[in-house]
């Protein structure tokens, strides 16, 4: 048996095998079934106890005296599956993981032997946890330890990868009766309320333009957003103000950024960096790994990661925008290569604005696409005239394995 650590995987060496995660108070486990872009190809992926059957993966109840499980047949999986996540969350609405330490236990599902377990450290405030993957690497199936949390339960991470997460609609005066309508079909049964948030949307005929979005997932176009439905996944080129009721949310932020090696190459040295902008797009200064703090100290940067592997943030750049010079409008995070590798050798990069106080992730954003480039702005950060902030997915590739490379483009797409 194999005790895992954050980022660490193992081979596996059944066919068949079980997930199961024990705590001391009752969890709900889910499973999702993920493309080589990291979502779901629709609904009927995500694998829970209102939908307990997919393709290869099979949810397993453990009746409240034994843990929920995931189990997975890999010889089942469909072509074109490269990943199983397993998430967990405690059963109480609102409960979180402080004082609670889950467990996951790999079996072969044939015989009951245990392959490794995990125990993520370090929770606190999450809500919700990506535990384990089951992952295709050259043909064959691995498995590795994540312990990725969110503080927003599983609506978050079912957003993430891709699964539609209906909001209930707003109660609207009665109107006149309609025309009569052929036979309804039978009701769907009742959605348990702990899931409801998250509950795959049934497939039923395409909703009315005027039927509200998802939102956590605003539609490519949907212009600018805010903070006050809760967490927000841009796309590419989306907006999202940081306020919420009509206030600035907050004055301290941090900005994480993560990759991995594409296919489990070999590492990959990449450097986030944010470069600081004034009014007339003058580049005032630059935070990276040679240069931590900047603006007298409203700017620091957490030091620089050599390889890209394990779980969660690889950098993180923590921006005070409360302390920030009045003339410091704009601010461009951005990654690079400095070794020369190119980002089509890259998997899951992304960036995620996190309130530093409470490490609570506000608005998140995933490079779904790759260029063979040694450069990319990630994101931007202008502050209004009203004083708010606003921040933006960009998702733009530049050549330059260096910041400094980066001091132009980045003050062209202000």
């Amino acid at each position: 048996m194999t005790a895992m650590t954050p980022g660490s995987n193992i081979p596996l060496t059944a066919a068949r095998v079980a997930v199961d995660v024990a705590a001391p108070v009752r969890l709900d486990v889910s499973g999702l079934l993920l493309g080589a872009n990291g979502k779901v190809r629709s609904d009927d992926d995500f694998i829970f106890y209102n939908q307990p059957a997919g393709p290869g993966v099979t949810y397993r109840s453990g009746g409240g005296s034994a843990p929920d499980a995931i189990l997975v047949d890999t010889t089942a999986v469909p072509a074109g599956i490269e990943k199983i996540v397993v998430t967990a969350s405690p059963d109480a609405a609102g409960q979180t993981f402080q004082g609670i330490e889950p467990t996951a236990t790999l079996r072969n599902a044939d015989d009951g032997s245990v392959l490794a377990t995990f125990t993520p450290p370090q929770l606190g405030a999450e809500t919700a946890l990506v535990v384990v993957e089951i992952y295709l690497r050259n043909g064959a199936w691995k498995a590795r330890a994540v312990g990725q949390g969110y503080a927003n339960g599983l609506a978050g991470i079912a957003t993430d990868f891709g699964v539609s997460v209906d909001e209930e609609p707003t109660p609207t005066p009665a109107a006149a009766p309609a025309p009569a309508a052929p036979p309804a079909p039978p009701a769907a049964p009742p959605v348990d309320p702990r899931l409801a948030a998250t509950m795959p949307s049934a497939p039923a005929s395409p909703a009315p333009p005027s039927a509200p979005a998802a939102p956590a997932a605003p539609t490519a176009g949907a212009g600018k957003i805010n903070l006050d439905k809760g967490r927000v996944s841009l796309q590419k080129n989306q907006t999202v103000s940081l306020v919420k009721g009509g206030r600035p949310l907050l004055s301290q932020v941090k900005m994480g950024l993560g990759w991995e090696p594409a296919y489990r190459g070999k590492d990959i040295d990449l450097d986030a960096s944010v470069i600081a902008y004034g009014p007339q797009r003058n580049h005032l200064d630059s935070c990276y790994f040679g240069k931590l703090s900047i603006l007298n100290g409203s700017i620091k940067h957490s030091g620089d990661n050599l390889t890209g592997e394990g779980a969660g943030d690889d950098e993180v750049i923590v921006v005070d925008l409360g302390r920030l010079p009045a003339d410091a409008t704009g601010l461009v995070f951005t990654v690079n290569s400095f070794s020369g590798q190119k980002f089509t050798e890259v998997a899951k990069a992304y960036c995620r604005l996190m309130d530093a106080a409470t490490g609570e992730e506000l608005v998140r954003f995933d490079l779904t696409t790759a260029e063979p480039q040694t450069g990319v702005m990630m994101a931007k950060l202008i502050k209004q005239f009203s004083g708010e902030w606003e921040m933006t997915a960009m998702g733009e590739f530049v050549k330059s394995r260096t910041v400094r490379g980066m001091v132009k483009p980045a003050a062209q797409a202000l």
